[in-house]
């Protein structure tokens, strides 16, 4: 069963056109079954889908790639045309090695980072829960884990890596010179604001404030840090008490306008506010980035500061690289090995024939009072000439080549250990 996989991610499209192509995990069930709907009920499929990539894979009879295409620009809202012109397309051996790299963290803006490894592991679930994971797919992910443990067991690739959350806490410090004197504001309550948090945590800020959609998560957080709750719609009258601002909600609408930010600042008295806004799609509105006292970064804008160390990496990317061509191997092995399984079950239908015909003549000479002896013998007989019948009857029929291919092919299959 083939295998590809289409998808658009932080090298190939632009920070807005991957905010068109953002899925929750609780809303896969319905997303998967109209992808599958889109080219085959008895394929398999599963996305995932982070701030910087949305990958779209799949196993079925025949490869897809125009209607995967296209339901995938429908979803997004933009032409086939459009997207295409920023996506990849890869198959087979190409897409195995890419979600390889993926769970590995080889191709993460932060080279090394875990963090997309939980991901791949919740879009699995949340396949597999809506029943759009079969055979296929599901060795593929579980050789992406294997190989993915592999390469953080056995290589360095993670090491001295700077996650999202370090890299806004290093341009924090750049703007504020002491952020133990900052009150810091974070919106949402989910697993990357909770890392923001904890390194905002350890610079030890005058005041940590959790804005979420409920309470009770927020609490729950806020109690990690000490740090007091409120609900986002009380942002717009009190963006003004916040000198950083840290944003990762599922919206699908920005959460912080232009206008609230400019009436926060007016309260202010323009001191500078430092924003960072790592939703996709975005929590705060691009345009809020024009004001002269706001300084406003995306994941994007966090590129150059996460690099920074990679070249001390390169070594274990070597490393980390042979370990992934070596699960590639092993999958394509795997992926042959299913190929032939419905001729393996063909061969066993016939000689399960042979045999059960053979083994009623027996049974019948039996009856009839025939030595064992003789039965035995009739049935072994019977069934070799059976098991000889096909390569005998090319090895006396047709021309020269086609005889001294049957001869190869029976001396290979009945002669191997008579060498």
């Amino acid at each position: 069963m083939p295998v590809w996989a289409l998808g658009l991610n932080h090298h190939t499209a632009p920070l807005d056109l991957r905010g068109r192509f953002a899925f929750a995990v609780e809303q896969m069930g319905p997303v998967l079954s109209g992808l599958r709907g889109a080219f085959s009920a008895s394929s398999e499929a599963a996305i995932l889908s982070t701030c910087n990539r949305t990958e779209v894979y799949c196993a079925a009879d025949d490869i897809a790639l125009p209607q995967t295409l296209q339901w995938l620009a429908q979803s997004g809202g933009v032409s086939p045309e459009v997207l295409q012109s920023h996506t990849y397309f890869l198959q087979q051996d190409e897409a195995a090695r890419h979600a390889f790299r993926v769970a590995s963290g080889l191709d993460s803006m932060v080279l090394g980072e875990p963090q997309i490894l939980g991901q791949m592991k919740d879009a699995v679930r949340a396949a597999s829960d809506a029943g759009a994971l079969g055979t296929t797919l599901h060795q593929l992910f579980q050789r992406s884990f294997a190989v993915a443990k592999e390469v953080r067991t056995s290589t360095e690739i993670g090491a001295h890596s700077i996650s999202m959350a370090a890299a806004a806490v290093r341009l924090a410090s750049q703007l504020f010179e002491d952020v133990s004197r900052t009150r810091v504001l974070f919106v949402g309550a989910g697993e990357m604001i909770e890392l923001c948090a904890t390194h905002f945590a350890a610079r030890r800020p005058a005041g940590i404030t959790i804005a979420n959609r409920t309470l009770e998560r927020g609490e729950r957080l806020a109690a990690e840090f000490g740090a007091t709750v409120m609900r986002l719609s009380e942002l717009p009258d009190r963006l003004h008490q916040f000198d950083i601002v840290v944003s990762c909600t599922a919206s699908s609408l920005p959460l912080i306008g232009l206008g609230a930010v400019e009436r926060a600042l007016k309260q202010r008295r323009h001191r500078p506010m430092f924003m960072v806004d790592l939703a996709v799609p975005r929590d705060i509105e691009p345009e809020v980035k024009s004001l002269s006292d706001v300084f406003l970064y995306t994941v994007d804008d966090l590129s150059t500061v996460v690099q920074t160390g990679q070249a001390n990496r390169q070594a274990a990317v070597a490393q980390a690289e042979a370990i992934i061509d070596a699960g590639v191997e092993s999958f394509l092995h795997w992926m042959d090995q299913r190929s032939q399984v419905p001729f393996i079950q063909l061969l066993n239908a016939q000689a399960d024939t042979w045999r059960e015909t053979e083994l009623q003549r027996a049974q019948k000479r039996l009856a009839r009072g025939e030595s064992v002896e003789q039965v035995m013998d009739a049935l072994a007989r019977a069934l070799t000439q059976k098991m000889l019948h096909g390569a005998m009857a090319e090895l006396r029929s047709g021309d020269h080549a086609s005889r001294e291919r049957a001869r190869a092919a029976a001396e290979h299959f009945f002669l191997r250990d008579a060498r």
